[in-house]
């Protein structure tokens, strides 16, 4: 039983002044995406300085385009850009992917050069990431509904997606990717992750569909922490990406899981809000209104720093897209750190693209490190949950395409009432009944 329940998935009022903050925070890392767009390919880059200079490596990110493209629409709505410009802007990436990026079966790189679209860093062709590049196609689809060139690419863009060939052999997981010149990546998504909105891609495809039964054959492995119950797979993100795009209010899964997910999120936020709260004893900047860990820049470099409430590497760095990418599930619990990190630490750690991707007020020697980096989907999760807590518009714009809604139909998504379903196997773990 919950000792303490989050609230219902309706857009709550906010106070003007927690509003006037929200858009301005909006607008900062809306113009990440203006800033760091190449006009040579249409490829968003994969970071930058905080302060708006670039990071010298001109690598272009693919899961930052599907946010970028996400951006360009959330700009034009709230007026930051016109419509037109955010349209040729689209245009030119959506030409680009579709005529000139290499991809194989309809799947792309992970990374590549913002300037000419090869292959970069030694990047895999990755599905995770081909996924939410298309999820920013498809929400530019929805918001130019009315631009044929626009429908006509996007629709192409993701049809050409060979969903099935991604399997490679097996009956339901996909892999996460392939590397040139060995093959098949040995890892898939096995188990309950950010793929949600590539599972729903693969089943709601009209040429390559994956079986409806592979959204219940991966694991939901169930997490207790103090009050909390919960499904997760990992670091905080992976209860946002998906939620990003995907509109899970108000509803359940199918037999026999019946899980509600945007619930299921809301109590991860608060579970780990509950966890670094715990750890103030270590690190006496953690408390109610100072925490939020997930993926990030650090001190000691990029780093995955454990699950949503497992310990890991934490070491006392504070990621403020941790609370910004949750604050469409928890503003009550999410709004405050975000003022208080502002309050506190100011410019610091607040410039043109808002805050910084990580900082440690208690690094060597009690002093304040603070990363001088932004990376775009971190950015890009803080805009989209923005405008998704803000205005729903997001959700609105995506759920407008066929394919996940054919998905969600196939895989049996019902209105329900908040709370989450469970069944377990012998081992604890989750999972459907395939």
């Amino acid at each position: 039983m919950l000792a303490a329940v989050p609230p219902s998935a309706v857009l709550p009022v906010l106070k003007v002044e927690d509003r006037q903050f929200l858009e301005d925070y909006a607008k900062r890392s809306f113009r990440f995406f203006w800033d760091q767009w190449s006009q040579q390919t249409g490829l968003f880059m994969d970071r930058s300085r905080m302060d708006g200079s670039p990071a010298g490596n001109e690598v272009g990110s693919t899961a930052a385009t599907g946010f970028g493209l996400t951006a360009l629409c959330i700009g034009a709505e709230r007026g930051w850009i016109s419509k037109e410009h955010a349209r040729q802007r689209v245009l030119t990436t959506l030409r680009f992917l579709w005529r000139h990026a290499f991809h194989d079966h309809g799947w792309f790189y992970h990374f590549m050069d913002a300037k000419t679209g090869a292959r970069r860093l030694d990047s895999e062709i990755s599905s995770i990431d081909t996924a939410l590049l298309v999820a920013g196609a498809l929400t530019a689809q929805g918001y130019f509904s009315a631009d044929r060139e626009i429908r006509m690419l996007v629709k192409d863009i993701f049809e050409r997606i060979d969903f099935v060939w991604m399997l490679n052999g097996s009956p339901f997981f996909l892999a996460h990717g392939v590397r040139p010149g060995s093959g098949f990546i040995s890892y898939r998504w096995t188990a309950y992750s950010e793929a949600s909105i590539l599972y729903l891609m693969a089943i709601g495809s009209p040429r390559h569909a994956i079986p409806a039964d592979s959204w219940y054959a991966w694991l939901r492995p169930e997490v207790h922490y103090e009050q909390w119950k919960f499904i997760s797979g990992g670091p905080l993100f992976t209860h946002q990406f998906s939620h990003a795009w995907v509109d899970f209010r108000h509803q359940k899964d199918g037999d026999p899981s019946f899980i509600d997910y945007f619930w299921n999120s809301q109590i991860a936020t608060y579970a780990h809000r509950d966890f670094c709260i715990s750890l103030k004893t270590k690190y006496a900047d953690y408390g109610p209104d100072m925490w939020g860990i997930t993926v990030s820049d650090s001190p000691s470099g990029y780093v995955s720093w454990g699950g949503s409430t497992t310990p890991g590497q934490v070491n006392g760095t504070l990621v403020p897209c941790a609370a910004a990418g949750s604050l469409m599930f928890a503003p009550e619990i999410c709004l405050p750190v975000l003022r208080q990190m502002h309050s506190v630490y100011g410019e610091q750690i607040y410039q043109r693209y808002g805050f910084t991707d990580a900082f440690n007020p208690n690094w060597r020697d009690a002093k304040l490190w603070v990363d001088q980096d932004v990376i775009g989907i971190d950015v890009g999760i803080t805009l989209l949950s923005i405008e998704n807590l803000l205005s729903g518009n997001v959700w609105r714009w995506f759920m407008r395409n066929l394919y996940i809604q054919s998905a969600m139909e196939r895989v049996g998504f019902r209105l329900a009432t908040p709370g989450i379903g469970i069944r377990e196997t012998k081992s604890g773990a989750r999972r459907g009944g395939v």
